[in-house]
């Protein structure tokens, strides 16, 4: 477990100049990121060396020149004012082939270059043509089982959490947190009744959902939802909104949730009895939400809170990690998160971490807040997890205090 108790105003104001300079960058990668992706391999792969003969070198550019120009048309096409599923598959599998590539290309390129050096391999052409395929088989392999990844059923990931907060008669209380569902483009139906089977087999107590349900309105998406509707927990269902229901008229989701039988906890929340002790079960808007022009949508911790017994400790919902920080503020106990995808395809990770305190797992914030964050139970765009598995994650609270003797 990470500990950043210790942390100073300076790091939290060091982390806003940094989020303030991804901003500004995030302004030109659209313009940049296509180019990068697709021109590096290129070079790489059949202008580094390779000496390739002419028919391959032609055919080889074409194929970039052809990923490089449909990568953003298809994307745009899918995710834009059109929303054409088809386009979008297209594209999101073509951006998700483009960054394994590219990484690999660079990577793999520079080690494996002087890898053969080192063991004496003189030939300079067949010092490029060794690298080239070798990119191009590991990129096929990683392609190929990160596919598998993505389209499986989550494992589960269990682990025991105690709040020093926490009534002996809420020890044991078991949490089951699914986020990130994405359900998008590609039908998941199946995938989605077999998740929501599996969350069954985990007796929960309190079943979350921390948001980005889906890629589209709920009415496009409903069929791909409503197994979320046999979901089972002994005490309640409850959802709070993420940034991708603001792209895709978040009070449809709302609603939605809402008839299958979920609660949605925006900005309020509900008490969880037992044996006499009580937690408090508290969920925010999305931190985006203010800014979709939606009325009444905002992230309000304090109205989440509003009637609360401040000496009973609280489980808050919030969407994103770095809502951490008014968490912490407000002394919350723990905090489930989702959002990151544990960067869903190596390396990216170093880039959530520019923007999010968190990307996996239980790091702690302050002198009492714990944060959870999950790598999410889908995918979103790219049908590939590479190193950042999928997860439905099984959260055991504990109490410091014994229980009271009969």
């Amino acid at each position: 477990m990470t500990d950043t108790s210790n942390t100073r105003p300076v790091d939290s104001e060091a982390r806003e100049t940094r989020r303030s300079r991804l901003q500004r960058l995030m302004r030109f990668i659209p313009l940049i990121a296509p180019l990068l992706l697709w021109a590096v391999p290129c070079w790489v792969l059949l202008y580094a060396g390779q000496h390739w003969p002419l028919p391959v070198t032609l055919v080889g550019t074409a194929l970039f020149t052809l990923g490089l120009i449909g990568m953003p048309l298809a994307m745009v096409r899918g995710h834009g004012r059109r929303q054409q599923d088809r386009a979008a598959i297209i594209g999101d599998t073509l951006l998700g082939t483009s960054w394994v590539l590219f990484t690999w290309s660079v990577l793999l390129g520079v080690l494996l270059r002087l890898a053969l050096t080192v063991a004496g391999v003189e030939d300079s052409q067949g010092r490029a043509r060794i690298v080239t395929w070798a990119v191009l088989g590991l990129t096929a392999v990683l392609l190929a089982w990160g596919y598998a990844e993505a389209r499986r059923v989550p494992r589960v990931r269990r682990l025991d959490v105690q709040l020093p907060r926490l009534g002996a008669g809420l020890d044991g209380t078991r949490v089951v947190l699914i986020t990130d569902t994405h359900y998008g483009p590609l039908d998941r139906a199946r995938w989605s009744t077999r998740v929501c089977e599996t969350v069954n087999t985990l007796e929960a107590d309190l079943v979350c959902h921390t948001g980005d349900i889906a890629d589209g309105t709920a009415e496009r998406r409903r069929a791909q939802a409503a197994p979320l509707g046999t979901v089972r927990a002994t005490r309640a269902r409850v959802y709070v909104t993420g940034n991708h229901e603001y792209y895709s008229e978040a009070q449809g989701w709302v609603d939605l949730m809402d008839e299958l039988g979920w609660e949605p906890l925006r900005n309020r929340h509900l008490l969880l009895e037992r044996g006499g002790d009580t937690l408090v079960v508290a969920g925010v808007d999305d931190v985006t939400a203010r800014s979709s022009g939606l009325a009444g949508h905002g992230a309000h911790l304090a109205g989440a809170l509003d009637g609360a017994d401040p000496d009973l400790p609280v489980l808050l919902l919030a969407h994103q990690p770095k809502f951490v920080d008014r968490a912490a503020a407000a002394g919350i106990d723990l905090q489930l998160s989702g959002h990151t995808h544990g960067g869903q395809i190596w390396p990216f990770h170093h880039l959530v971490r520019i923007d999010q305190p968190a990307v996996a797992g239980l790091s702690r914030h302050g002198a009492r807040t714990l944060l959870y964050t999950s790598r999410g139970t889908g995918f979103w765009g790219p049908p590939f997890r590479v190193f950042a598995p999928s997860e439905i994650t099984l959260l055991v609270l504990r109490s410091p205090q014994q229980p009271t003797a009969p």
